[in-house]
């Protein structure tokens, strides 16, 4: 192991002396990225277990023991996965989040090798778009059982969707652009872009019958307009996003968080915190790219509630706005990008130094989940590297020390 590779020495719950320094970082984020690109960004994923060949050659074709397999495997203390013969497959959320930390390393390192990357990996985007929509969209690509339907592999949504664009215009070609832009046409007519009293709504995905709202899905759509806006200028996609926003507006509680879903009673997740973050962090991202203060006092109840109930002060993420565990790796991740982003680097520090205490592995792998009593020391390629990588990758980009060492 590398000097970079090193953690920092850690007391508690990761909390050094000093905490990481950029070079650190900069390191772990080269490390992390060498990790997945050693294994083609291949890897288990966190809702695989219709992918198990055991499940497959089973002589039936059950919905409850799909669920029974599926279920064992994602919340099993130790990967089964290997055991069930589950694919390891390459996932379109996270080869967007891999292009975008490519992009940003080579940007830090002025390295080509990080640029030819982030292109291989937004061509696999182009080529694995769900081609049956109405734009640019995409999916997971394991097969998912679910209690009302089962969902094909590759069944688009709008979540990994917003990700692939924003790599996209990122990487800025044009025909990556010229894809990106047909998003919105996806989100419109196959998402049903709905005009409502108080703003408008989307589905989370296609053909969804159900008669709630899936809140950080509506977000995370209004986001994806404002990059495209942002790119475009065309003010159509502002005034969707917008109406997006102002729906949600009407759903935050008077703590400062969103439930999972609308009516609340529709999910079994409560204000947990990776949702949250999504939905905080769009609030922010349309603060920056529109420069209103249309949604200030929102998002001044929303940062309050997503720092004093779902972090503790040493940075280490809560569940939801109740329960302490399990500490996730992706909502410490969500917390490194939202702090960022708010300015406070600082905090997003100290989550970074809980995750190299709590949950580094060392050699640019990061596990899963700090449960009560047990760490699940595994592995999955989107849900811990990926969003370690977009993470890093992010809160480096806006380092004056980093940023001036390579120019």
């Amino acid at each position: 192991m590398t000097n970079r590779d090193r953690p920092p020495r850690t007391r508690g719950h990761g909390t050094s002396s000093d905490g990481p320094t950029d070079e650190f970082l900069l390191g772990l984020l080269e490390s992390t990225l060498a990790y997945a690109r050693e294994r083609d960004y291949t890897g288990y994923d966190y809702f695989d277990g219709m992918s198990s060949r055991l499940l497959r050659w089973a002589p039936v074709d059950n919905k409850w023991v799909n669920i029974a397999v599926q279920e064992s495997i994602k919340r099993a203390p130790v990967n089964v996965r290997p055991l069930f013969l589950v694919e390891q497959r390459q996932n379109f959320k996270g080869s967007a989040l891999f292009a975008m930390a490519n992009a940003t390393a080579h940007d830090l390192t002025g390295n080509p090798r990080y640029r030819e990357e982030a292109t291989a990996l937004a061509d696999w985007l182009l080529e694995h778009s769900n081609d049956d929509y109405a734009g640019f969209c995409g999916g997971h690509t394991h097969e998912m059982q679910l209690l009302d339907e089962r969902r094909p592999a590759n069944t688009p949504n709008v979540i990994p969707t917003s990700y692939a664009v924003k790599a996209l215009l990122r990487l800025g070609a044009d025909r990556y652009v010229d894809a990106a832009r047909t998003a919105a046409a996806f989100l419109e007519e196959d998402l049903d872009y709905t005009e409502l009293e108080t703003g408008a709504r989307i589905k989370y995905q296609p053909q969804y019958s159900g008669e709630f709202y899936t809140l950080n899905g509506g977000a995370i759509g209004a986001r994806m307009l404002l990059d495209l806006y942002d790119r475009t200028g065309e003010e159509r996609l502002h005034e969707q996003a917008t109406a997006l926003f102002d729906h949600l507006t009407t759903k935050q509680h008077a703590i400062g968080g969103w439930t999972y879903r609308d009516p609340p009673s529709a999910s079994h997740l409560s204000m947990d915190n990776h949702h949250n973050g999504f939905i905080v962090e769009s609030f922010l991202h349309y603060r920056e790219v529109t420069g209103s203060d249309r949604y200030e006092e929102t998002l001044d109840d929303a940062l309050a509630f997503y720092r004093e109930r779902l972090f503790d002060p040493n940075g280490a993420p809560n569940w939801d706005e109740e329960s302490s565990y399990p500490k996730d790796i992706h909502a410490a991740t969500q917390g490194i990008l939202v702090f960022t982003k708010a300015g406070d680097r600082e905090f997003a520090r100290e989550i970074i130094d809980w995750v190299l205490g709590a949950l580094y592995a060392g050699d640019g792998r990061f596990y899963y989940q700090r449960r009560r009593f047990y760490t699940k020391r595994f592995t999955l390629m989107r849900w811990c590297q990926a969003w370690m990588a977009y993470a890093l990758a992010e809160h480096l980009s806006t380092s004056a020390e980093i940023s001036v060492a390579n120019n």
